[in-house]
């Protein structure tokens, strides 16, 4: 199937505060983000023609950058409203957002405090993939050989760029072996997360298990499923989760912006059976996701 670049498509994009055409949008070669990861960014989806919970992704934005030691020179407001446009001015009714901001080409060497910070927000359709009977074959999965860092040794509080690289190549690996994703674990050898989603296990016990978020993110989609979890009666336990540990559960599933509620049938050796939760946490999600816009169908 013949690839549709991500540099050569139609619509806008919103950089340094204007809009201008998608593919005017450039980056110079010299830019210090491209040579040492100074850069950070956000995923977020749209249902409906609603980005799902905006500000706190872009609230998580501007915090990613402070950690980076650099400031994205735009309000919460201003970045909202650049998001909000620009999926009227691309048409899109359900899709994915990309804010990014980064230090520019201004110096060139590890040292880069008066180089200037850019910020550019893209915006494309990205309709549901898979039904909800779709998703509950579950993925596949193997442990990847690459673990998440100390934080001492890298800003894991962070969604810096330069923390994904060990995620492409896990999920490269897991791909070429004939898996869909990757499970990675942390410095000590507990689990911490797959390549770009959080994980929760349904144990024998009944509750649901979820890794102690201390050197990942704890994203946004998480905490919202901790919640719809909890509204649904279930108990949270948020702990150091040994792989072992995996014996024990009946379920598992990741949670993410893009990969939203999706079961998990095997990590390694490890045996589970999409189920009853599984599928009232995708259905909860679904629900949480696409009521604003359907509250403001009904306010019409």
């Amino acid at each position: 199937m013949a690839l549709l670049p991500f540099d050569d498509r139609d619509g806008y994009i919103w950089l340094n505060g204007e809009f201008i055409q998608w593919r005017d949008a450039k980056l110079h070669f010299l830019s210090h983000a491209l040579h040492y990861a100074s850069a950070v960014f956000e995923g977020e989806r749209v249902y409906g023609g609603h980005i799902f919970k905006l500000r706190e992704h872009t609230d998580r934005l501007l915090k990613s950058g402070n950690i980076l030691d650099f400031q994205i020179p735009y309000t919460p407001d201003e970045i909202d409203d650049a998001s909000k446009k620009l999926i009227e001015m691309n048409g899109i009714t359900d899709g994915y957002i990309r804010p990014i901001a980064w230090r520019g080409s201004e110096m060139m060497g590890v040292s880069a405090q008066n180089s200037r910070i850019n910020i550019a927000i893209a915006a494309w359709e990205w309709p549901a993939y898979f039904s909800p009977e779709a998703k509950m074959q579950g993925l596949r999965m193997r442990i990847s050989d690459w673990h998440r860092p100390d934080p001492r040794t890298a800003p894991t509080d962070s969604k810096a760029a330069g923390l994904y690289m060990i995620c492409t190549l896990s999920k490269h690996k897991a791909e070429s072996e004939g898996y869909d994703d990757a499970l990675l674990l942390d410095w000590r050898g507990y689990i911490a997360e797959a390549t770009g989603a959080n994980i929760f296990f349904l144990m024998d016990d009944g509750k649901l298990h979820t890794p102690k978020p201390d050197c990942f993110l704890d994203g946004i989609t998480r905490r919202t499923v901790n919640e719809l979890a909890k509204a649904k009666g279930y108990e949270i336990v948020e702990r150091h989760i040994q792989p072992e540990d995996m014996a024990n559960a009946k379920e598992a599933f990741l949670t993410g912006t893009a990969v939203e509620v999706t079961p998990i049938r095997s990590i390694g050796d490890y045996q589970f059976e999409p189920a009853e939760c599984c599928r009232t946490l995708i259905e909860a999600y679904e629900e949480e996701v696409r009521r604003p816009s359907r509250q403001a169908a009904a306010a019409e």
